[in-house]
């Protein structure tokens, strides 16, 4: 392992354009229960309150599941050291920004700068109606749903529902920056969501960028693209690497 940990250092340290991918792995160890597998939210609750048609047409009911999943479940996450230390390494200028699919704003509160949030961002609400945009920690979820203070229309959280689709700004920045990419870190992303899966492809088909991946268990990735595969916790491996990188230190 030590020397999968020196390579994947050095190509860091030399990285022109580092990029990190990651997904709902990462914000596992602060405590946020994936969506899919065993124990996640969609072995709990029915995806339909996350279909935009279903919103729609029952916003209470929606607004009941997602009050629950996402401004309880949610409210005390905190950053973990995976987290601060890809805010770290963006602060070093080893790495350019984090796309990322997880909406959870922990990257923005563990200091990184440039994210890329591919499923938005449950730190804002948005009116259905006129589009006007809220900070989720000025409306009361008291009173169901809530509704804007503009128009009476309702909101939604700013996050992308089954049914809507990537917002075009985001996706083109996205895939611009991995065409520039020549290392990308994957973080607890399994290479199963699209489009977004389709990152690290383009970063290696432009570039032919290096893939380091670190995931406790082998990906969609894993066999087919990535090159370094660091298996284990993102919270035990990234500030180990990241302190290799950032002084030096490697074998």
């Amino acid at each position: 392992m030590m020397k999968l940990f020196n390579k994947a250092a050095e190509f860091l340290r030399h990285a022109e354009y580092g990029l990190v991918f990651s997904g709902a792995g990462i914000s596992v160890e602060s405590g946020i229960p994936p969506f899919r597998g065993d124990g996640g939210f969609w072995s709990k609750y029915d995806p339909k309150y996350l279909e935009l048609d279903y919103f729609l047409q029952f916003p209470e009911k929606s607004w009941e599941i997602l009050k629950e999943i996402f401004y309880e479940y949610f409210a005390d996450a905190r950053p973990n050291p995976a987290h601060t230390s890809l805010a770290q390494l963006e602060k070093a200028g080893i790495i350019k920004a984090v796309i990322t699919q997880n909406i959870d704003n922990l990257h923005q509160l563990a200091g990184t700068k440039s994210v890329y949030e591919f499923h938005g961002n449950t730190g804002e609400m948005v009116c259905v109606r006129c589009g006007k945009i809220y900070s989720s920690a000025d409306i009361s979820l008291q009173n169901l749903p809530p509704v804007c203070s503009s128009c009476a229309g309702i909101l939604k959280p700013n996050i992308i529902f089954f049914g809507e689709l990537i917002p075009t700004d985001v996706s083109v920045a996205a895939f611009a920056a991995a065409e520039k990419c020549d290392v990308m870190l994957l973080v607890g992303t399994t290479g199963e969501i699209m489009p977004a899966a389709m990152l690290p492809y383009t970063a290696k088909r432009h570039n032919d960028a290096i893939i380091i991946e670190i995931n406790p268990h082998e990906s969609d990735y894993t066999g087919e693209l990535t090159d370094i595969f660091l298996q284990g916790r993102a919270g035990e491996i990234l500030p180990e690497l990241t302190q290799m990188v950032l002084t030096g230190n490697i074998n």
